[in-house]
């Protein structure tokens, strides 16, 4: 489990596979304080498991459903990542609650400069935008950030000095791809809500197995 606050910039120094399976060798230095093997580091929002490392390197596998589904197949040596080690129980929780898994890609489709900030536009795929609200939570590249708006093919995101500064974002411009992870707590409200199964008592189930204010009602929950 992640915060989305990105604690490194670090460099891509190798990728050796192809599109359906890689390894990567990345250049850190403050995610390798006290690394072990197995660990979880989020890379460019992606959790993935240190196979090996070294005073200034850590490697990662890359599988195929991952290099599928996120935007580490466009990598090349010598660009910029971001990285996040895994949350330690009892750190303070200054971003959201990010699970390292890449719900899928957008688009930025613009970068402007707003008063002290720059305003980027992502586009994303319905399937993603159903689960982004305004004012809400996404993590982008591994970036928990807060949506400004959202319209049908797109949403906003606003980024302040230190933010782009720290981050991998200060490289980005349209047309490039970045990873985004939906919030996940609207993630299980959807499932729940849409639950057609029911364990085993004396449990009322709504009707098409979809709850709704008239459900809620004629069973006196509300």
């Amino acid at each position: 489990m992640f915060t989305g606050l990105v604690e490194e910039v670090g460099v891509l120094a190798s990728i050796t596979g192809n599109d359906q399976a890689s390894r990567l060798v990345i250049r850190a230095q403050r995610v390798l304080e006290d690394v072990k093997l197995g660990d979880s580091i989020a890379v460019n929002g992606i959790c993935l498991t240190v196979t090996s490392f070294s005073e200034r390197h850590f490697s990662v596998d890359v599988m195929p459903e991952t290099m599928k589904k996120t935007s580490l197949r466009h990598l090349r040596p010598g660009q910029r990542v971001n990285l996040e080690r895994a949350m330690r129980l009892g750190d303070r929780f200054g971003g959201h609650i990010v699970s390292g898994h890449v719900d899928g890609t957008g688009t930025i489709l613009s970068r402007e400069p707003h008063a002290n900030a720059v305003l980027f536009r992502i586009e994303a795929a319905p399937e993603l935008l159903r689960y982004v609200i305004r004012q809400g939570s996404i993590c982008v590249d591994g970036i928990s950030l807060t949506v400004v708006d959202v319209a049908d093919a797109h949403f906003s995101v606003s980024i302040i000095p230190h933010t782009l500064a720290a981050t991998s974002l200060q490289d980005r411009r349209a047309g490039d791809q970045v990873n985004l992870e939906t919030d996940i707590i609207g993630k299980y409200v959807e499932r729940l809500l849409g639950y057609r199964g029911q364990p085993a008592g004396n449990q009322v189930e709504a009707k098409g197995g979809k709850l709704s204010l008239a459900f809620l009602q004629e069973n006196g929950f509300v």
